[in-house]
């Protein structure tokens, strides 16, 4: 039995306070997915915290021989992204920035600027293409385990994230031809290869 599940049968067996090495463990993966998907901090922080929250209260429902539990943990994170986003819809974008740590200035403003076109063109993409990109490009998280997140077939998650791949760089290449595929934004939208395709294959 791995600690996580020992601690999982601590929680249920009445020490909730053992609750907060898992959210130690895995506040940082949630925060990541939710903090590229909203449009600012302050509703990624808000929607961590709400994640923990359904967690606590529905861990009885949390089945270790379907899934890991950080699967799981995704699973409530993307359901409450979607009803965030669902809320959205009546109101103006946001930014969604990003930038490396250490920049100048000067490069950190064209930081910002990629990065605020490359969040424009993600809030663009069908929820599906977004949730699957967000999941393997920017988290890389195995497809075998986004399929179970996003409850489709593998080969549906490769189809989704390759054409919100293709149509990110379309965007970026639409706005400005020599960044499109510069710098920080190279990983997430460049041409991969095939060791990195065989990477994420065999990672299933």
């Amino acid at each position: 039995m791995s600690d996580e599940h020992t601690i999982i049968e601590k929680v249920l067996a009445g020490e909730t306070g053992a609750f907060r090495l898992l959210v130690e463990t895995y506040q940082p993966l949630v925060f990541q997915f939710a903090r590229n998907m909203l449009r600012t901090i302050e509703d990624a922080e808000d929607l961590t915290q709400e994640v923990f929250v359904a967690a606590f209260q529905n861990l009885r429902k949390f089945d270790i021989t379907r899934a890991k539990f950080s699967t799981w943990l995704l699973t409530i994170t993307r359901n409450r992204c979607l009803n965030q986003l669902a809320r959205y819809r009546a109101s103006p974008p946001g930014a969604i920035v990003s930038v490396d740590r250490g920049l100048s200035p000067d490069a950190a403003a064209s930081a910002n600027e990629v990065w605020q076109h490359l969040s424009d063109a993600l809030e663009t993409l069908p929820i599906e293409q977004r949730t699957a990109f967000v999941l393997a490009e920017i988290q890389e998280l195995p497809q075998a385990e986004i399929a179970m997140i996003e409850q489709v077939e593998v080969g549906t998650v490769k189809s989704r994230v390759s054409r919100a791949r293709d149509k990110l760089r379309q965007a970026m290449q639409a706005w400005q031809p020599e960044r499109a595929v510069h710098g920080s934004t190279r990983k997430i939208i460049g041409n991969h290869d095939a060791a990195s395709d065989n990477r994420k294959t065999n990672s299933e």
